[in-house]
Order: structure tokens, then sequence, then C-alpha cells
């Protein structure tokens, strides 16, 4: 019996995938189960997990001074360990609930391209001390490339960009391996603090993250609209240190986060340069699959399409490309076992 589906009546696999701003969890057989905020809040004076996801969100900001709201996960990766398994247990125990298991779940887990071992590991060990009896760690574009039901095993070059909150990660993927590939720290995140610094910068007004967010959700367009769209945004006057409202515009988003397109561009462009000729003539006719959060970005198809010179398109439902695709993995991993980082492999070489 193959390794894979042993113990597959006495467990529930899972594939996750482990976001810096979401975290997705997809169970097999009843497919995506839990899209909540990669935030804990942890009481300093007792030690404890106070709130985890969504509740842990609404708290950002709004906490007396012994409670912390973190996010566990910096670009993409582990920056604490103990609160990332805090994280891990939370949503593996949720997505298991009122299900009793003889033996803890197989876990397939997203991570950006290019990560260390170090940080390889981290996850790994994160998901076995929360309760995962085996953790297989796949690269987020080719788990994305999988859920886009791209043709990853075939001698076809295909690229896809993957704009999460942390990272964004380019890959061309050809044959059952990543030919090229690229991860950046300019996503989503990056534009909330570019909103943020535009708002200071322009208005002298100070704005937190979750207000950034909300106007990159409400009115940000990286290409003008028919219609202008503008929002009212309530901050502190560095002035007068009272609060005040302004209105943004989506010209305003747009003028804030233009520096860092251009550079995601830039990324692009390496990605491309390095892709072999055979290969960037595929990627030339099928173009360029876009999927995470960044996709939804209103106009962002088109003007990649115009920068780059290749047809863009966004996958459906992009927000769970990356947990569909891991989660096909769990239904049957043998097709795909060239893309697994292995454990061997990362504990031989930290």
């Amino acid at each position: 019996m193959s390794k894979f589906s042993k113990n597959a009546l006495f467990s529930s696999d899972i594939a996750i995938d482990l976001g810096t701003a979401n975290t997705l969890v997809y169970v097999r057989g009843r497919g995506v189960v839990i899209n909540e905020p990669s935030v804990v809040a942890v009481n300093d004076k007792t030690n404890q997990v106070v709130a985890v996801g969504k509740e842990a969100k609404m708290m950002l900001g709004k906490t007396p001074a012994h409670i912390r709201v973190v996010r566990p996960l910096s670009h993409g990766v582990i920056s604490d360990f103990e609160v990332t398994e805090e994280l891990l247990t939370y949503f593996i125990n949720k997505a298991q609930s009122g299900r009793a298991r003889l033996f803890g779940p197989r876990v397939v887990i997203g991570v950006p391209t290019g990560v260390t071992n170090v940080q390889s590991r981290a996850v790994r060990d994160a998901a076995k001390n929360a309760g995962a009896r085996e953790a297989i760690i796949l690269e987020e574009p080719v788990a994305g490339a999988i859920g886009a039901k791209l043709p990853v095993s075939e001698a076809v070059g295909t690229m896809v960009l993957d704009i999460g909150g942390g990272t964004t990660d380019i890959a061309v993927i050809a044959l059952k391996g990543v030919v090229a590939s690229k991860s950046s720290h300019i996503a989503g995140d990056r534009f909330n603090d570019n909103i943020i610094e535009f708002v200071r910068s322009e208005f002298k007004l100070g704005i937190g993250e979750r207000t950034a967010e909300d106007v990159k959700l409400s009115i940000g367009t990286v290409i003008p609209l028919s219609e202008a769209l503008s929002k009212s945004v309530r901050g502190r006057d560095f002035a007068t240190g009272l609060p005040r409202e302004i209105t943004l515009t989506d010209s305003h988003v747009r003028e804030a986060i233009m520096p860092s397109l251009d550079a995601l561009m830039e990324a692009m462009k390496e990605v491309i340069e390095a892709t072999p000729p055979e290969l960037l003539s595929d990627v030339l006719q099928h173009g360029v699959t876009v999927f995470g959060g960044g996709a939804l970005l209103r106009g962002l198809p088109q003007i990649l399409e115009k920068m780059l010179g290749v047809p863009v398109k966004v996958t459906a439902d992009p927000l769970t490309a990356v947990v569909r695709g891991a989660g096909v993995v769990t239904e049957d991993p043998e097709p795909y076992v060239d893309f697994f980082i292995n454990e061997e492999d990362i504990l031989s070489e930290a």
C-alpha cells in the first residue's frame, strides 16, 4: 500500500494555504472549510492566546497594552514560531471539529517560492507540533497552478503570478518542475503601506492598516475607470492631533501604488528573461494566469497585458486557487511527488 493512502480511513487529510494575511483550509471530501485572517491575540500577562482569526483581527488597534495582536507570518514565512503553532493548532482542530480520528491528519501546506531550508523546516515542524502526522510542503505558485487546472505535468511552459498578502510569487512551470521563479515582497501588504504613506504625505493624516486595506478593496484600481470611485476616510490630523475626515478617490490609490506596481513588473520581466526560449514561446501563446487576493485589483489584467505584451487572465475564484490546488494533492498525491520539498533534502542541507 502506498504511504500516501496509509491510515486514510483514520484521519482527514487537510490542505492549508498559510498566508501572511489569510489562512485557508481545505478538508478532503469537504472542500474549503475555513478562510480566516492569519492573526492571533496574545495576553502577555498570562501568556495565553485570547483569540485567533476573525475575532483577533477585530481587535487590531483596539487592545490594552498587555494584549498583543500579531500576525505570526511575515512575507509568507514564520516570524513567530510559537504563535504560528497556536494558529495551526486552532485551524487544524476547527477543520476536524466533531470528527474523531485515531491519527492526526496528513497536511499539505503551501509556502512561497524560494523559501530557505530553515523556513521550510519551521513550517513542517509547526504543523507536526500542531498535530499533523505528516506535513507535505508545496510551493504556492505550483499549488495555485494545480488549482487553476493548468498543464503543470506537460512539456508546455506555464507562467503564473500569485499576488498574496505578504509575497508575490512568479513562476514558469513545465514537466512537473519550476523552470524559473522569483518571490517578491511587493504584494497586498505593500500596497496598504503605499496608501498609508500617501495619505500621510498628501493629507497630513494618519490612518491604520485596516483602514488602508478597506480603501484598497473599496476603490483600488490600476487603470482609470469610466466612473470615478471615492471613499471617506477618518484618521488623526498630524497638525492638531484631532480626528479628521477626508475623501479619497481611485486616482489617489492609483498614484499611491503605481511605484510598487512598476517594481512588480520588473520582477516579472526578470523571470521572463530567465525562461528558456522554447518555453517562452508557450508563455507568449498561452499567457500568464493570475491568482491570489491581488488578482482582484481592478484593471490588473489589462495593465499587465499592456506592460508585458502577453495575454493575462485571472483564474476563477483566485482567492482559493492555492488551497484548492493543495487540496487536489491531498486527494491523490502520487502525480505531484516531484513538486514536494523533501524533508530529507531540508535536513541534509540545513
